[in-house]
């Protein structure tokens, strides 16, 4: 492996959790160890984390959109209309069975959150999808710890779960229990007439200020992460390029080494702001986003500093004027 591969933290690495491992392993192999021991996998496995994030991002949103679009209307009159439709099938099962678990406006209004939660990380996970293929070009010798590989696999099952915990019980039980009743009743009960795109979409524009304040928040990092990674693309646009690396240049890369990271902690805190903050597991994700992307700017920063003797002093590691 080239020796400015297996120095460098993260220029084609967008994929935070593994810079700790991967900073640690490097340091290994300075000291003599066997490098390629302890990174087998290469790093174009990047690609398995946003496979994983689409596909089960996307499960979590159709589940739960179609939950809250049966089980949990926002208006009087949808709740009028949910009741009516009821008696005229014979009243559903899975319906009571689950309208007495969210019979306040507020737990109504909390399973939409959930569901507008996903939807924001489903467009942040697509995005990412969308880079693995046509933004990083992934060295053919780069590689990745085993350990880092299984976290970024965990990371991407956890975090979208981490959105809809408030609801993710019933959410499952209620497609296990819309399953059984197509078995009973047939492809009657899905009729394509039966189809309201606005009843689906209604609810999102009954949310309140703050989830359009996270979102965004969510967009600002989203759209600067975007530019950053182009950029860092850029620096080399074929994969087989081994030419000396450079210093990036543009967007929020005039005035810190890791602008990408620090778009990634504004996406997640847009995440936090929307969901109102009163979700613990939420706190606990950023919390874990921050940690992960503070060490790996900090040490990003230092490379930088160490391998350029021009390299902008201005330029602060991930937050401006602070750190």
């Amino acid at each position: 492996m080239d020796g400015r591969n297996s120095s460098y933290p993260h220029r084609f690495t967008p994929f935070f959790t593994s810079q700790f491992i991967s900073y640690t392993l490097t340091r290994l192999c300075q000291e003599g160890q066997d490098y390629a021991a302890f990174i087998p996998f290469p790093q174009s496995f990047f690609l398995h984390f946003y496979m994983l994030g689409v596909v089960w991002t996307t499960m979590l949103l159709m589940g739960t959109w179609y939950f809250a679009y049966k089980v949990a209307p926002l208006s009087a009159e949808s709740l009028s209309d949910s009741a009516a439709a009821s008696h005229l099938t014979g009243g559903s099962h899975v319906f009571s069975l689950h309208k007495s678990r969210f019979p306040s406006a507020d737990d109504r209004f909390n399973v939409w959150k959930s569901a507008f939660l996903l939807l924001l990380m489903e467009v942040h996970v697509l995005r990412r999808l969308n880079e693995t293929f046509h933004v990083f070009n992934y060295s053919p010798s780069a590689r990745m710890h085993i350990f880092g590989y299984l976290t970024g696999l965990y990371f991407y099952t956890a975090a979208p779960l981490s959105l809809c915990t408030f609801c993710a019980l019933e959410v499952v039980t209620f497609a296990a229990n819309q399953v059984a009743e197509l078995n009973v009743e047939g492809q009657d009960m899905l009729s394509i007439t039966d189809f309201d795109l606005w009843g689906y979409v209604k609810p999102i524009t009954r949310l309140g200020w703050c989830q359009w304040a996270g979102a965004a928040i969510f967009a600002w990092g989203w759209l600067h992460q975007y530019c950053c990674h182009a950029i860092l693309g850029s620096l080399r646009e074929h994969r087989d390029q081994t030419a000396e690396y450079a210093i990036p240049h543009g967007d929020w890369f005039e005035i810190v080494s890791s602008p990408h990271y620090l778009a990634e902690m504004i996406i997640y805190a847009g995440l936090l702001v929307a969901s109102g903050g009163a979700d613990f597991t939420i706190w606990l994700l950023m919390v874990f986003v921050v940690a992960n992307l503070a060490f790996a700017a900090a040490e990003t920063h230092r490379w930088y500093l160490k391998k350029f003797e021009d390299y902008p002093l201005n330029r602060w590691a991930i937050l401006p004027y602070v750190y």
